[in-house]
């Protein structure tokens, strides 16, 4: 088993929170409030992000590839990705992230998919 990011949310505040440099998206930032049962206000407190599974995760041996543009702006690196990378690290977790300079939320992938599949393929055997 390996796990493939893209463009990762790991922290709701960021997107569709917009707390931060992330951008606000209203009807998404309201139904996940919905969802998790919070307010604007309980949600400044909300530490159940993606890192708290990561863990759980990195126990398992699981692998994780993340791809994601340095000039995102709604779902930005430095809020999202980059945090997932060093904490995944910090548990001795196998990871791997490809920045693409310049490029936004959008496209998804890379124009040549072969170093994510090399990555999988040699992480899972």
């Amino acid at each position: 088993a390996a796990l493939y990011l893209d463009a990762p949310v790991t922290d709701i505040r960021s997107w569709p929170g917009g707390v931060g440099s992330g951008t606000r998206s209203p009807r998404e930032w309201e139904e996940c409030l919905t969802i998790y049962g919070m307010t604007e206000e309980s949600s400044a407190a909300y530490l159940q992000n993606s890192l708290e599974g990561a863990a759980t995760l990195a126990a398992a041996g699981i692998p994780i590839i993340i791809v994601a543009g340095d000039a995102d702006t709604a779902v930005p690196l430095d809020e999202n990705a980059a945090i997932l990378e060093r904490h995944y690290r910090q548990l001795n977790g196998t990871v791997k992230m490809i920045v693409k300079p310049g490029v936004g939320h959008h496209p998804h992938s890379l124009e040549d998919p072969g170093p994510v599949v090399d990555f999988i393929v040699g992480a899972v055997g």
